[in-house]
């Protein structure tokens, strides 16, 4: 019995849905520590110190102090902005960092030194920061010759090796679905260490088992679903050490989660798909589950740990939601996979999966805003016109409880006061796109 032979079948892979994430794609933190050069060349924690953050791409201005370690924050600033962060102090030289960006977790240091205690304008900010026989018949049987003998040993050889492989084979498939069940009770349990050592063992066996590929898939999910809790935990913490820690750990699961997946697809294009057919159906679970496992890690993984990777991120996404038969979902992937890339700062790419979205379904407010949005981050003012008509239509259809309505609205009213641009009534036209 060879091992090709044998049917291992596995349930579909347990997906949780990760909607525990609480950090927002709209809002950021900034923040940073600022020092005083001493004459001996040393530096102190600059306390007190004025920090003023100017937003460059529209106006805007944010001001605090830094506690007694030299240390400054600013939630909830909007992602999209573009800033320039100006540190001052009595009897001190100003410094300034320019082309800041909230949300990315960037710990902005700012050194000040003997000085005239300036505290710099926005121009002044702007120019500064540029820098496993046969038994006997009788007497009458004819006696065995060299080469029968030669031909019976070899065939017992062989009958002893497949016995000894069909054993390794069962004690393989025992191993691996006790591992499968096992983790995937962790897994529910939210005991994500012990389901994601639950899931090696089990791949561990043998990385080329029929059964690997559910295993790398549902650790995939085990090691998302922890990052996500590490992140929000990390969110929390005050100690910029302890933080910075935190976030490192949380970004290599999410980056750990896509490898996993990936190997898990991998592997699966590999493995010649049964005839049987419910061994068929299953087969293919298993090639869906671990393309929507990585398209999850991999916009976990771009938007918070790595925006170089957001065409691999879109490859991954495109993949999935050309499998993924439901429409709902479908429809969903695609708005998900365009505020991957608006995360990861593509602008251009981001309004284009919008576009798709919005083919689709033209109401959709959450690929209305963010249609607004990828083109007001394009910081083409040529196309802050359709932006706010884009904006205006997702707060006229959006309910009063959209977490970005109020962000939403505050942008259309920088626009006005800043741009002289107001929203246009708009018509449908072909394919979902709106023409003022």
């Amino acid at each position: 019995m060879r091992r090709q032979h044998l049917l291992f079948t596995f349930a579909a892979a347990v997906m949780l849905l990760l909607s525990s994430v609480a950090v927002s794609a709209q809002t950021g933190q900034l923040f940073g520590e600022v020092s005083m050069k001493q004459a001996d060349g040393t530096e102190v924690p600059a306390a007190g110190a004025a920090i003023d953050v100017y937003r460059t791409d529209i106006s805007g201005k944010y001001s605090t102090k830094t506690d007694k370690k030299g240390k400054f924050m600013f939630a909830g600033l909007p992602y999209v902005g573009v800033y320039i962060i100006a540190a001052s102090a009595p009897n001190a030289r100003p410094d300034a960092i320019a082309e800041v960006r909230a949300g990315r977790e960037v710990n902005y240091k700012l050194t000040l030194s003997p000085g005239d205690g300036k505290r710099l304008t926005e121009a002044e900010a702007k120019s500064m920061g540029a820098g496993s026989g046969p038994s006997n018949n009788g007497g009458d049987a004819p006696k065995e010759s060299a080469e029968d003998r030669k031909k019976r040993e070899e065939l017992m050889a062989k009958n002893k090796e497949i016995e000894e492989g069909n054993k390794k084979i069962t004690s393989a498939n025992e191993t691996v679905n006790k591992s499968f069940a096992a983790g995937n009770q962790a897994l529910k349990d939210k005991k994500y260490d012990e389901a994601i050592t639950l899931y090696d063992q089990g791949i561990n066996i043998d990385p080329t088992h029929p059964g690997a590929p559910a295993l790398m898939t549902n650790k995939s999910v085990a090691l998302r679903a922890r990052g996500v809790d590490r992140y929000n935990a990390a969110a929390r913490l005050t100690d910029e050490a302890a933080k910075t820690s935190a976030m490192a750990a949380a970004k290599q699961d999410f980056k750990d989660a896509v490898d996993t997946s990936t190997k898990a697809i991998e592997l699966l294009k590999t493995q010649t798909a049964p005839t049987d057919a419910e061994a068929l159906k299953s087969f293919n679970a298993n090639k869906y589950y671990a393309l929507a496992a990585r398209a999850e890690a991999m916009r976990l993984h771009v938007s918070k740990g790595d925006p170089t990777q957001a065409d691999a991120g879109l490859a991954a996404y495109q993949d999935y939601i050309a499998a993924e038969p439901d429409a709902a979902k479908k429809a969903k992937a695609q708005v998900d996979v365009a505020q991957m890339l608006l995360d990861a700062g593509a602008a251009d790419k981001a309004y284009a999966e919008f576009q798709k979205a919005l083919a689709d379904n033209p109401e959709s407010v959450d690929a209305l805003l963010g249609a607004g949005l990828s083109l007001f981050a394009s910081g083409d003012k040529g196309k802050y016109q359709e932006a706010a008509n884009y904006l205006q239509r997702f707060v006229d259809k959006a309910p009063e409880d959209h977490k970005f309505k109020a962000d939403a609205k505050a942008v259309l009213d920088n626009l006005k006061s800043q741009e002289n641009i107001k929203p246009q009534k708009t018509t449908t036209t072909t394919g979902g796109r709106r023409r003022g």
